[in-house]
């Protein structure tokens, strides 16, 4: 059966290259700006279901794979037949029961909403839907789509990271007034900060997307964490570094010194000889991990020297000087 090839990267307005960010980002303008319930005007409706059905497939990379294994060379409008094996098998419907006969295919609701163009290539024709009573606008018409997920940046702080906590976030949203205008809200949701979250995890916090359309569920909203930069201690990872200063006789004799820690100081025992720039481990001090091991807290020695000198420590370091034969210049010094 021949069938009129839709371009979907044509309806959404995006090139045949677009990421999936872009492709997400026309198919959001368009939904909006033909909605049924808030353009009124003759083909609204059917222009939001090219739309719709456009989504569909380009923002599922398998099915967007199939469509474009059609080449570039079709026009819109242009008679289509389907060559042969393209009967779909994997991209098989959801039926529910006799008494809501409709199908559901990635949150997008249809009573034979989708084009024949659509169901040649993917299959999934027939079935019909009945409207709720009482449905008006984009429910009455049969179909509903689930709402966009959103993505905000986070900014956490490293002590909130390592231990967790319940902050309240105040979110801009954009609503719809009854009349179908657009409103901006601001509302304050509870967000939990799990312990050990790191730069580039996400929150998922479910339903807090861009609402749902024609009674459809909204989406989800995802959170990116950051970790804010911290005075005492580098993150990476999992493992945290921080530096140590240490004089030159604890480094040269060995010390026990505390170390800071996200947890408190602990006591770390400095083994003689210890060299500057030389990284020592604490085992578990770096960050949690749920269900596994903490990170590695590094610890940097940094030997630091006094900027004066009192008389004493003046004369120390000179018969230091005069009677030590210690010469860090000479590689591999053989010391009697």
């Amino acid at each position: 059966m021949a069938v009129k090839f839709q371009d979907y990267y044509e309806i959404l307005g995006v090139a045949r290259t677009a990421s999936q960010e872009e492709i997400q980002k026309a198919y959001r303008k368009l939904a909006r700006k033909y909605h049924p319930d808030i353009n009124k005007e003759p083909g609204a409706e059917d222009k939001f279901k090219q739309v719709a059905e456009a989504y569909e497939v380009l923002k599922d990379p398998e099915k967007r794979k199939r469509y474009d294994t059609l080449g570039a060379n079709w026009r819109e409008g242009q008679d289509f037949t389907p060559p042969p094996g393209w009967e779909s098998e994997q991209f098989a419907f959801r039926r529910r029961s006799e008494d809501a006969p409709d199908f559901d295919l990635g949150g997008f609701r249809s009573a034979g909403g989708f084009s024949d163009f659509f169901e040649a290539l993917f299959g999934g024709r027939g079935g019909s839907f009945r409207a709720r009573p009482g449905s008006t606008g984009a429910e009455a018409s049969g179909w509903s789509a689930r709402g966009s997920d959103r993505e905000a940046e986070i900014t956490v702080s490293l002590e909130d990271a390592f231990h967790g906590v319940s902050t309240t976030l105040a979110l801009q949203t954009m609503e719809f007034s009854p009349d179908g205008q657009p409103q901006p809200r601001t509302k304050h949701i509870e967000v939990k900060i799990p312990p050990g979250i790191t730069n580039g995890s996400y929150i998922r916090l479910a339903g807090q997307g861009e609402p749902g359309i024609g009674g459809g569920p909204p989406g989800d909203l995802f959170l990116r964490a950051r970790i804010a930069p911290h005075p005492t201690f580098q993150l990476e990872g999992r493992d945290l570094l921080t530096t140590l200063l240490v004089t030159p006789w604890e480094a040269a004799l060995g010390a026990k010194v505390d170390v800071p820690t996200l947890d408190g100081p602990v006591r770390m025992t400095l083994p003689p000889g210890t060299q500057g720039g030389q990284r020592l481990r604490l085992r578990g001090k770096g960050m949690p991990a749920a269900g596994g091991e903490p990170g590695v807290l590094y610890v940097a020695v940094q030997i630091t020297v006094p900027k004066s000198l009192t008389p004493k420590e003046r004369e120390l370091f000179q018969q230091l000087q005069q009677n030590s034969t210690f010469n860090p210049r000479h590689v591999g010094e053989e010391r009697g």
